[in-house]
């Protein structure tokens, strides 16, 4: 509430001071009733659970504990406790075991784990403590407070009306002059007290937005805006936003969101507060940047989210070669802000050419709109114009390989390239961690090694602990050798970091893992948050296969097709199903995929995957081989994928397992 003002009137013979009515003490207050944590928002009144704003279904017992482990924030409560607030005295129940089960369900809520958790810790044989972070908002708890009147003057005081006598008068004109050194004496008084009043309350506002700073843990830095005025330069500052992102997240005290995420918010203005909660983050860095002939320049601010505020802000007016350095140096300002460090690469300071690190940026741009094609044409140009530019080469790497495990080459056409590239980049940048994550990859998709695939997947994460691309190939790395469950929490730390570039990840890793009503769950979820994605519904139908839900499955494929922009297959699929049921879907695509290979590469994992599921064992088994014979990527799931257990008791099966040295499954 705003105090009523006090007016003072100056005059050369008296202080007249009108003061506001007099009003009694009053105080309202309300408590809030919603817990905000990470894409999380809980409604104390409903007992809604709701994350990235699609709701989460919750048991009344589920709801009873998360509200008592939210109110509780970083305190144990002990599991006695847990029980007399869900049992009564007189219910007779396993509590040890319902107990355990009901904090499950919790964490499967919120996609947490025992293991390594990140809201929910468990104090063995104790209890269990909250340790996320809670901010219960302000909106939602109001406090008014009214001071009491003053205490009467006499009317003879400064504010009094008492009438003068001649002789009072006549001395009051002799006083003048005392009068006004005193005026003046206030007045300069007054000016110092402003002027300090500033310096203090300036210093008050460093020292909160410094105490914010340091509250920042976790940050999204969302797209820069491009001032250049030419819509051909959104690629530039798309490239800005994305290696600020890259060094910004090598420091392992600072959760940074990935790239793919944080691109949703292109020019889309909404309250930062809301995308912070949406994204799970307490910071956010905005700004803009204008490429004008040789000149660059980059305007930044960093937010703490919770409340709106802004900590720090500052402009960059810099030569266009100086792009990379200028990159680094505003990444280490930002670190520096929150109170952490970081470090660029081992040749961050390395000095690029301008028109190579153009061409490398508009690589990049296109290598995340899918056109790998296109994308390696403008890494060769960088590496025409600077042959010993890292990044670029292990874009060229990047390149060969998507275009492998897509099915858009044959393995051994592009993968050696894929090889050969990938070592350059490493050559030239052992610090990178995208050299080593493209590294990874060569050992996993085509050496089939897994020793190195695991010892290049970790060295990535090593070096950029947030590097979510790291940690979902570490998780393929896990599946292969049957390490499913904590594959699926490596997909976890993938989703937190970059929940929008794989919405599907999770739900595959939670089917080759066999949890297929978790899988279902979260892929209806997501479904919910990202409606157009084509992969996601097809993680959706699997999901529903393996759960024997043949229409939903149908549906959900259908639907696929149609965000895949085949129309005509669509239909047919549905017809497939129809006069066949699943068996007839199975068929109707497994055609298709024969039609679609006279005129184009199909690999062979496509047809062995529609020859399980049809359970043709001959057929399937024949796939599979030619698969190996051709190197296909994603045989390294041939053991963990559902469509082909019926085979694991065949020798010609486990010769393939055998041949690919995997541990075996069986």
């Amino acid at each position: 509430m705003t105090a009523a003002p006090i007016t003072i009137t100056i005059t050369p013979l008296h202080f007249q001071v009108d003061r506001p009515a007099a009003r009694p003490l009053r105080m309202k207050t309300s408590l809030t009733r919603t817990a905000l944590f990470g894409p999380y928002e809980l409604d104390l009144r409903s007992g809604e659970l709701r994350k990235f704003g699609t709701r989460v279904k919750m048991g009344e017992q589920t709801f009873q504990i998360l509200r008592v482990l939210l109110e509780t924030q970083g305190e144990l409560v002990t599991r006695e406790e847990l029980r007399a607030k869900l049992w009564a005295n007189d219910t007779f129940v396993d509590f040890d075991h319902g107990l355990n089960s009901a904090v499950q369900r919790l964490r499967d809520c919120l996609s947490d784990s025992a293991g390594n958790p990140r809201w929910i810790a468990t104090l063995p044989r104790r209890g269990y403590r909250f340790i996320g972070k809670v901010e219960w908002p302000e909106n939602g708890r109001s406090c008014e407070i009214v001071a009491p009147p003053p205490e009467s003057e006499d009317t003879n005081s400064l504010g009094g009306a008492a009438p003068s006598t001649p002789r009072q008068e006549t001395e009051a004109k002799k006083g003048q002059p005392a009068v006004w050194s005193r005026v003046v004496w206030f007045a300069a008084v007054a000016l110092v007290l402003l002027l300090g009043g500033v310096l203090i309350a300036k210093w008050i506002q460093q020292t909160r937005n410094t105490a914010r700073a340091k509250l920042i843990r976790s940050i999204a830095v969302l797209p820069l805006e491009n001032l250049s005025g030419d819509p051909a330069q959104e690629y530039f500052a798309d490239g800005m936003t994305d290696e600020v992102i890259t060094i910004l997240a090598k420091n392992p005290a600072l959760q940074v969101i990935s790239r793919t995420s944080v691109m949703q918010y292109k020019k889309v203005h909404r309250p930062l507060r809301e995308i912070a909660r949406e994204l799970g983050v307490d910071g956010i860095l905005e700004g803009s940047v204008g490429r004008f002939g040789n000149r660059l320049r980059v305007t930044a601010q960093l937010i703490f989210a919770p409340t709106d505020t802004h900590v720090w802000a500052e402009s960059f007016d810099r030569d266009l070669g100086d792009a990379a350095s200028l990159q680094n140096e505003l990444a280490q300002i930002i670190a520096k802000q929150v109170g952490v460090t970081t470090s660029g690469s081992g040749t961050r300071d390395r000095k690029i050419k301008p028109e190579a690190h153009d061409a490398y940026l508009l690589g990049r741009y296109y290598w995340f709109n899918f056109e790998y094609q296109k994308s390696r044409e403008l890494f060769q140009k960088a590496l025409d114009l600077q042959p010993d530019y890292a990044a670029a080469w292990g874009g060229v790497a990047d390149s060969y390989t998507a275009s492998a495990a897509t099915g858009v080459f044959p393995p051994e056409a592009v993968m050696p390239k894929a090889e050969a590239a990938a070592r350059k980049s490493l050559e030239l940048d052992d610090q990178a961690a995208e050299a080593h994550l493209s590294m990874a990859a060569v050992y996993l998709f085509y050496r089939w090694d897994w020793q190195a695939a695991d010892k290049e997947s970790i060295r990535s994460l090593e070096l950029n602990p947030n590097f979510a691309d790291a940690h979902h190939l570490r998780a393929f790395v896990l599946s292969a050798l049957n390490r499913n469950d904590e594959s699926v929490q490596e997909e976890k730390k993938g989703m937190d970091l970059d929940p929008f570039a794989r919405p599907w990840a999770l739900g595959c890793a939670l089917i080759r893992a066999r949890h297929f009503d978790a899988a279902l769950e979260e892929s209806r979820l997501r479904s919910d948050v990202v409606p157009y994605d084509p992969f996601l519904r097809i993680l959706l139908s699997f999901a529903y296969i393996y759960k024997g839900m043949d229409k939903e499955a149908a549906k959900a494929w259908e639907r696929s097709l149609v965000l895949f922009n085949e129309k005509e297959a669509a239909d047919a699929a549905r017809q497939a199903f129809d006069h066949g049921g699943l068996m007839g879907l199975f068929e109707w695509d497994l055609n298709w995929n024969k039609q679609k290979a006279a005129s184009q590469y199909i690999s062979p994992m496509d047809f062995a995957n529609d020859s399980g599921l049809l359970k043709r064992k001959e057929e399937t088994l024949r796939y599979l081989e030619q698969a190996y014979r051709e190197r296909a990527p994603f045989m390294i799931h041939i053991q963990c994928n559902p469509n082909f257990d019926f085979l694991h008791a065949e020798p010609r099966f486990r010769a393939l397992v055998r041949k690919m040295d995997l541990p075996p499954a069986f």
